[in-house]
């Protein structure tokens, strides 16, 4: 896929041989942005870890990790976990970092569309949730344009350096 820069972005699900670069990856995230549920560092999974939950999820038609490159290099990790409680299975949330060297160039659209692709063909998921922070706009923005709906508010759901920050709850009724 082809995005804003003609740069190509190829998405795929995660594989076990991943899991470092995952975890690298998002280490360094967290010191490039506030809005991640961790700063710099502070991913906090192992090794071990990463790759139980990518054994987890890899053959899961309801859930999934999948990582976004460019030329070789990560430029987004993106997560849609499915509850497999039955009252609740038909629900879903998304989690996705893109690196700030990729912002601005469709990265996190071409990520959001394939996690809706991905939700729809499971043949179960019927709400696709996600919260974001209230100033990141942008991120607001994209989830918009993608047909996520805003249905309530977090408040002081971010605590970054002891000041709160709410979070903007949405959903997207497939």
């Amino acid at each position: 896929m082809l995005l804003k820069d003609d740069q190509e972005v190829v998405i795929r699900k995660a594989k076990k041989e991943d899991a470092q670069a995952i975890i690298d990856f998002f280490n360094m995230a967290g010191g490039e942005s506030d809005n991640l549920l961790f700063g710099e560092n502070e991913f906090g999974t192992t090794l071990e870890q990463e790759e139980q939950f990518i054994e987890k999820v890899a053959d899961s038609n309801s859930a999934g990790l999948f990582i976004a490159f460019i030329d070789g290099e990560i430029a987004s990790v993106a997560n849609l976990s499915n509850p497999s409680r039955k009252r609740i299975a038909h629900t879903s949330d998304i989690g996705m970092a893109v690196i700030k060297k990729f912002w601005g160039i469709g990265v996190g659209s071409a990520m959001v569309e394939t996690l809706i692709e991905f939700a729809k063909a499971s043949g179960q998921i019927e709400i696709i949730g996600l919260g974001v922070r209230v100033d990141n706009l942008a991120a607001q923005r994209l989830y918009k344009k993608m047909g996520f709906v805003e249905i309530g508010c977090y408040p002081k759901f971010f605590k970054v350096e002891n000041e709160y920050y709410d979070s903007i709850l949405m959903n997207l009724y497939l």
